[in-house]
């Protein structure tokens, strides 16, 4: 769901576990592939440094509510998800990014969903508090099966504040699709936000929250039908052991029961 944490860190190393993003945009065009959980914050590679984590989640049970499917679509429920993402530092400012994302699922077995690539650009940092703002675009070419709409540009804003202890944190992500006969209706809003407390050195607690709030061309959609997640997560910045661990509850009858994810650095160095 990538997933990343950036409040662990306050003396500017590269936050391995960014949080969550994009959760199951469930109607109307269907499921989304959750490979990656994650909200973005201001962490980058250093100009020539690799970076690679592993973005793992499963899904104990589904949604409350049936929605239409056409065609039909490999389904997140009883299913696990894991999503190797290979990182590169271009310049201060400027990283780019690779996701792999495997899927398991009954009925459908081991599959390669098919691969995203990514822009992060952040100009404004603050590793020892205060404003930092960025951007990232993302394009894939997932299979059919996993995204009816299977080209995607996610555009992703990336805004927060953070002090001493605290942690906030907003992605306002836009997704456009790319395939024939998804266009029409303009892009879909899906929001993210994080709230972050330092517990003790190296251990962090918090929120986050998913929302898929529809195409606001066409409209909004109803509460009842948008996919709304709140996840408990903690954050580990012990090195070597640097990872997050959160655990989701669907709060609309659109959204998955429940849902476990975990994002590890894997250290390169």
């Amino acid at each position: 769901m990538k997933p990343e944490t950036g409040f662990l860190r306050s003396q500017g190393t590269r936050p391995v576990l960014t949080f969550l993003g994009c959760f199951l945009m469930s109607f109307p065009a269907g499921a989304t592939l959750q490979d990656e959980i994650q909200v973005y914050d201001d962490s980058i590679n250093k100009p020539g440094q690799w970076g690679l984590e592993l973005h793992l989640n499963a899904t104990p049970s589904g949604p409350r509510a049936d929605y239409p499917q056409t065609p039909p679509q490999v389904g997140d429920v009883h299913g696990y998800r894991g999503t190797p993402e290979i990182s590169y530092g271009l310049t201060d400012t400027l990283e780019a990014g690779l996701y792999l994302p495997v899927d398991n699922a009954p009925g459908y077995g081991t599959q390669f969903a098919g691969p995203r690539v990514r822009l992060k650009w952040i100009p404004q940092q603050a590793p020892q508090g205060g404003l930092f703002y960025g951007f990232n675009v993302e394009v894939s070419d997932v299979k059919p099966q996993y995204e009816p709409d299977q080209n995607e540009v996610e555009l992703r804003p990336i805004l927060g504040y953070r002090t001493e202890d605290w942690l906030f944190l907003t992605n306002p992500v836009m997704d456009y699709y790319l395939h024939t006969g998804y266009r029409q209706n303009g892009p879909e809003f899906a929001p993210s936000f994080k709230l972050g407390r330092k517990v003790m050195d190296g251990l962090s607690a918090g929120f986050e929250y998913y929302t898929e709030l529809g195409q606001p061309i066409v409209g909004i959609l109803p509460y009842s039908q948008q996919s709304d997640v709140l996840f408990a997560v903690v954050d580990v910045d012990m090195k070597p052991w640097v990872f997050n661990f959160g655990v989701g509850r669907g709060l609309t009858s659109y959204a998955d029961g429940w849902t476990v994810k975990a994002i590890f650095e894997i250290p390169l160095e």
